[in-house]
């Protein structure tokens, strides 16, 4: 039997979920695709015609590999403290309240949305001065300041580059969009465990099931020292909720039925954002075709792993799971690929469950020049709970590929145990005296990466959009 290369195991980071300040940006964005793809092209382009655009030379900095099929687009919630926002904050001007990388698979229809909390400290890699701005050397300091000092451009630039993420594109929006956004479709229902009553907010809000109106969700979301401990964090943390809900009722029965209600909702949604020149109307069709059945447990959020800054309790920092995490939004496998119904693609057959390592024995033969390397890879396999019966050198089979060989009936098993290697085909022996055979060759690349299928963030729990907090009520 010719042999068969499996593909290597990609990271499903990932079911964890913060929801920031800003992320209610990234749900109307993912909305306004999902909403879009229900109506003609013509309405839709009348509508999304309203939107103010602005130019962005991404050639003037190095930039991440961009991944066919993977769409990632900063979301900013920008924090406007002048006119009718101004009772909202204290100083003149706009800075991104809090960001969002939004990650869209055109090709699983999944959409994972990682906040960027505005407390957080980076080593900023610097901007040049430009107009209306007077740039920034490279410094140690907060994200979000990249654009007070050097505009959109220094913004998109230093995220990319402390991240590593590709963005093919920006949306930003400021209060005054959210507060219109939620009253479009008719407020939002949200359990509130507590009374709130947060001064500095201008929120007042007594315990229960209630909908929240613009005015008391962009105070409910904006709180901090009416709930929580007042941190940045705790104010991420209390959002998810909200937000969740504010996803469900945009895409509920009552909203999509209504032809007003749309209309308000998408009008709402571009009167009041800014993006590139480049998110065009096309771009966005796109998106709403890849997410137009979206299932809501395939909407992930999460905050950036992080700790405390080591020099301020205010401030705080990614942690060392980070770097995973940006990877698996910049490759498109935070969410894992959907499973197949096995027992539909068998004509009905119910599918025998894959084995574990346990129920599988192997011997391990290194057909390389690197003394000792199958009795390291033995130690590995039997701490993740295979069989190893012995160990050594080839005598029949000679692969220049490392191949796991198996006996009839045995392929199951010989799948299981190439998935655990970063690269490895297999083969059926007829004849072999045991179950599986590794044979170690030249290709060797060791073990897949231990924390696949495993949430780099598992420890600070999660939740989807499908989710909802009602049960605190």
């Amino acid at each position: 039997m010719a042999g068969k290369r499996s593909a290597p195991r990609t990271s499903g980071v990932l079911r964890a979920a913060r929801l920031s300040t800003g992320q209610w940006v990234a749900c109307a964005a993912t909305a306004l695709a999902i909403i879009a793809s229900l109506g003609g092209y013509t309405w839709y382009q009348g509508i999304v015609g309203n939107i103010t655009t602005a130019q962005v030379d991404t050639d003037q900095w190095d930039r991440p590999t961009s991944v066919e099929g993977v769409m990632n687009i900063l979301i900013i919630g920008s924090d406007v403290r002048s006119g009718e926002n101004a009772e909202y904050g204290e100083a003149e001007g706009a800075r991104p309240d809090t960001m969002v990388i939004a990650s869209v698979n055109v090709d699983s229809g999944a959409a994972t949305l990682v906040n960027l909390p505005r407390d957080l400290v980076v080593d900023l890699p610097g901007c040049e001065a430009s107009e209306g701005y007077q740039g920034m050397s490279a410094q140690s300091g907060m994200l979000n300041s990249a654009m007070t000092f050097g505009g959109i451009g220094c913004q998109w630039s230093t995220v990319e580059q402390v991240t590593g993420v590709h963005l093919d594109h920006f949306v930003m929006m400021d209060f005054g969009g959210f507060k219109e956004i939620v009253d479009a479709v008719g407020g939002v229902e949200m359990c509130v465990p507590e009374p709130v009553d947060d001064p500095k907010a201008h929120l007042e809000l007594d315990a229960g099931l209630q909908t929240l109106d613009g005015e008391d969700s962009l105070g409910f979301v904006r709180s901090r020292y009416g709930q929580g401990d007042g941190s940045d964090l705790s104010r991420i943390e209390r959002q998810q909720e909200f937000m969740g809900a504010m996803l469900r009722q945009v895409l509920s029965s009552e909203v999509m039925a209504s032809p007003v209600t749309v209309t308000n909702f998408l009008g709402a949604v571009t009167d009041s954002i800014t993006t590139d020149e480049e998110l065009t109307v096309q771009t966005m069709a796109d998106i709403a075709i890849s997410m137009r059945e979206v299932d809501l447990e395939r909407v992930q959020f999460v905050t950036v792993p992080n700790g405390q800054h080591p020099a301020d309790p205010n401030r705080i920092i990614m942690s060392d799971a980070a770097p995973a995490l940006f990877e698996a939004v910049n490759n498109g496998t935070v969410v894992p690929e959907e499973e197949e119904d096995e027992e539909e693609d068998s004509g009905g057959e119910e599918s025998e469950a894959a084995p574990d390592p346990s129920e599988v024995s192997v011997v391990v033969l290194n057909n390389t020049t690197i003394g000792g390397l199958a009795a390291e890879v033995e130690s590995v396999l039997l701490g993740e709970g295979y069989s190893v019966t012995g160990t050594g050198n080839p005598t029949e089979r000679f692969p220049e590929a490392t191949t796991v060989y198996y006996a009839p009936g045995e392929e199951a098993a010989a799948e299981l145990l190439a998935g655990s290697l970063d690269q490895a085909q297999t083969e059926e022996a007829a004849g072999l005296a045991q179950p599986l055979e590794l044979v170690i060759g030249a290709d060797w690349a060791g073990f897949a990466d231990a924390g696949s299928d495993v949430s780099v963030t598992e420890d600070l729990g999660g939740t989807t959009a499908a989710e909802d907090g009602e049960s605190a009520c």
